[in-house]
């Protein structure tokens, strides 16, 4: 009997320990039960805290929960690759269970030149202001387990590995009582090897890959962007897809008031240190109109060949 459960303890591991082989240099991948399970939700990935953030602090460190699922893209259909991408936030790295009232409209600028319109999922509204003041939208190619090449719509930060010594320059939280800290204190997983970001998986012209993009489908201005109605923070509006969502618009206020008071809410000045380290400059947003992305022309993710011949 016991040499009946070794055995089958042995066959458990070698399943769970199969792998996942890929073209195009990475090194090979165990497989992850969740990628493969019948069924799958969020919390899946959120088991995975520990393992993500080796020493437990996941402060604006999001591209370590981004490059854990872009490193098992061959073993996910498209719609559980999304799904995943929604369970957490971009800008404090906190896990995330997805519903409406933190689903965000945002508008970005795009590399390249022109602008994105698509969706964020955030903790809190103070992120909708750091977003604003330091994330792009990139693109990147994933190929997921049906073998077809898609590039996606990804928000990205500059890489803060092109002055690591900022890492350990001292600066006070707002609503800290203790004293100046450093980013290697509150944020010990933004770290770097030969200049570069420990972990970080890079989009098509080099930045930091932090979250999805997902663009607004068909999209249409609401009645706060027309102007139709004043701002109301909390308002759910719906988009051309059926979803419901929270617009930036509403927090245009907010933000400039939580600028006055020091970035007092939110993450305070971690993320916002994390991004302005080496932020996406204006150089790299600038194109011509053949480079721009038009909003709302594509969705959530698109074969290259699409992306192609939407941008000719």
């Amino acid at each position: 009997m016991a040499s009946i459960m070794i055995a089958f303890a042995h066959a458990t591991i070698m399943a769970n320990t199969a792998l996942t082989i890929y073209g195009d240099g990475r090194e090979e991948m165990p497989v992850w039960p969740p990628a493969v399970a019948e069924s799958a939700s969020v919390m899946d990935l959120h088991r995975e805290y520990g393992n993500i953030f080796e020493s437990g602090n996941r402060n604006a460190a999001s591209h370590l929960w981004a490059s854990f699922l872009i490193d098992r893209q061959a073993q996910m259909t498209q719609s559980r690759f999304e799904m995943f991408f929604t369970g957490f936030c971009a800008i404090s790295g906190s896990p995330l269970s997805p519903r409406d009232f933190n689903r965000y409209q945002m508008t970005l600028p795009f590399v390249g030149g022109g602008e994105s319109t698509g969706y964020m999922y955030y903790c809190c509204w103070p992120c909708v202001c750091d977003t604003n003041d330091f994330i792009r939208v990139d693109t990147l190619n994933v190929t997921l387990a049906d073998g077809i090449e898609r590039t996606y719509h990804v928000a990205v930060i500059g890489d803060p590995c092109e002055r690591p010594e900022a890492l350990r320059e001292p600066f006070v939280q707002p609503f800290y009582s203790r004293g100046p800290t450093t980013l290697e204190r509150d944020a010990p997983e933004v770290r770097c090897k030969d200049g570069k970001l420990v972990g970080a998986t890079r989009s098509q012209h080099g930045y930091i890959v932090i979250q999805l993009f997902p663009l607004a489908e068909n999209y249409e201005p609401n009645a706060l962007a027309q102007g139709a109605v004043p701002p109301k923070p909390g308002r759910l509006f719906m988009n051309a897809i059926g979803q419901r969502y929270q617009d930036e618009g509403e927090y245009a206020i907010m933000c400039h008031k939580r600028a006055e008071n020091g970035y007092n809410s939110g993450m305070g000045e971690i993320f916002r240190r994390v991004a302005a380290i080496s932020p996406v400059g204006a150089r790299a947003l600038a194109g011509d109109e053949n480079g721009s992305c038009q909003e709302g022309a594509l969705p959530v993710a698109a074969t290259a060949e699409e992306l192609t011949s939407s941008q000719s």
